[in-house]
């Protein structure tokens, strides 16, 4: 019998950023523990620490080397890995972290383990950096992680290069494998007792890019693996959402009534700045589509505020817009300043303090739009799949429109879609959910 080169190596992961960062990390994670790892138990000091990094802002990217130095200094005989964005785009300056060993790129993760085979610490580290995508590569990842969903990257990378953004610059050019290989890990999951997919990835309306094929043809294919009771559409671009998913998803059983779309501004000066391909006329045409067929849909929103060139009118004009949108919830995100953008070169600057102020005025209107939604709910009987609870007398899981509702604890009931009354909401906004009570037994087929 072959010998695992891990085994009883202690694992701890870290992840800052995206779903998609979550998911990979959970990919590795489970590659490593094939090999003989095992994931390190509260209390216990790990062999080796991986951290995925994040570079979407200056933020994100102080953030990982401020973990970094955290890990270093309270494992320091601990074998530590960076990879992810920030180490794609950050590596020299993340070289001269002490007691940092290895320094991977996007395309490294499909191979860590070939860089543990030693654990010697390292007084300079390994830096393993390519240009991402190279060759079209794909680093596939299906996982689900310490939740009961399950998340499958069905496309890494984008072409889009707005003008505030490095993202192409550190997942490269936008890639996909087949839909037949996703189609299997599907059915994987479906094996695995899995009940709900999120599809993820950087741009993944752009799929089929590398295999000619569409976003449309991989939504049908996955709507026929028996077993999948849900999927969701992560983030998607809205001149990528076609009127056939938005009409398809509306008569799916399968595919749920919950949308991610950026709008990043609702002012069209703005959005030609950030070199989006859209403007808002068509933001609010699929907007307007989703709720004709879908009344009831999710519908969150991505916003950055302070854009280089988003005056106070401007800022003010995306407001209005915004306001008079029937969507449910915005996710609003400050702008960075990120170097080599062309974003750059835009002479009208936003201080720090006015994108602050921006920020809580738009976090306001999300406040009230979410309220509205889940008020809307109230006296109603959904559908919920609850997720595994570890503490505490209560339980959360997500109706089919994506409302987090708070049950009584049972944890024989995770993983499997109940019927629960919306009951109120919960008055702790920070939990940004509502309270339910089960009133009927299990619905899933068993």
């Amino acid at each position: 019998m072959e010998s695992l080169p891990l085994i009883g190596k202690k694992i701890k992961s870290y992840t800052l950023g995206c779903k998609l960062n979550f998911a990979e990390t959970s990919s590795i994670v489970q590659s490593l523990c094939q090999l003989g790892a095992e994931q390190c138990s509260q209390g216990q000091i790990p062999d080796i620490c991986l951290v995925n990094t994040c570079s979407v802002t200056m933020v994100a990217d102080k953030k990982s080397r401020q973990l970094i130095h955290r890990i270093t200094r309270q494992y320091p005989n601990s074998y530590i890995v960076a990879t992810g964005c920030s180490a794609q785009l950050r590596s020299s300056e993340m070289s001269r972290i002490p007691g940092l060993d290895v320094i991977i790129g996007q395309d490294g993760k499909k191979h860590v383990q070939d860089y543990l085979e030693d654990l010697t610490k390292r007084t300079d580290p390994i830096v393993d950096v390519t240009r991402p995508g190279t060759d079209n590569c794909f680093v596939p990842s299906c996982s689900r992680g310490d939740r009961t969903r399950y998340f499958l990257k069905v496309q890494d990378g984008c072409n889009n290069f707005c003008s505030y953004c490095t993202v192409p610059y550190a997942r490269g050019r936008s890639r996909n494998p087949n839909i037949q290989d996703l189609v299997l890990q599907a059915h994987r999951v479906a094996e695995q007792g899995g009940k709900e997919i999120v599809i993820t990835g950087v741009n993944i309306g752009d799929f089929g890019r590398t295999t000619d094929e569409l976003f449309f043809d991989l939504v049908k294919a996955l709507d026929q693996v028996e077993g999948i009771e849900r999927y969701r559409i992560s983030s998607i671009e809205p001149n990528l959402l076609t009127d056939q998913i938005i009409d398809y998803v509306a008569e799916s059983k399968r595919f749920m009534p919950h949308f991610h779309i950026p709008l990043q501004c609702g002012n069209n000066d703005v959005l030609r700045l950030m070199g989006r391909r859209y403007d808002r006329e068509l933001f609010a045409e699929r907007v307007e589509r989703i709720k004709n067929a879908m009344p009831n849909a999710f519908i969150g929103v991505d916003v950055i505020v302070g854009m280089r060139g988003e005056t106070p009118q401007f800022f003010e004009d995306s407001c209005r817009f915004i306001e008079s949108l029937p969507i449910t919830r915005l996710h609003v995100f400050s702008y960075s300043e990120r170097p080599g953008t062309k974003a750059l070169t835009i002479p009208y600057v936003v201080s720090e303090q006015d994108k602050h102020e921006r920020s809580e005025r738009l976090l306001e209107i999300s406040e009230r739009k979410l309220d509205s939604f889940y008020r809307n709910h109230i006296g109603r009987t959904m559908d919920v799949l609850p997720e595994h609870a570890t503490n505490g007398n209560v339980m959360y899981g997500f109706t089919n429109n994506y409302i987090k509702v708070e049950l009584p604890k049972d944890n024989t009931l995770a993983n499997r879609i109940v019927k629960a009354r919306i009951d109120s909401i919960d008055p702790d906004k920070s939990k940004e959910c509502v309270r339910g009570t089960i009133v009927n037994s299990v619905t899933d087929n068993e």
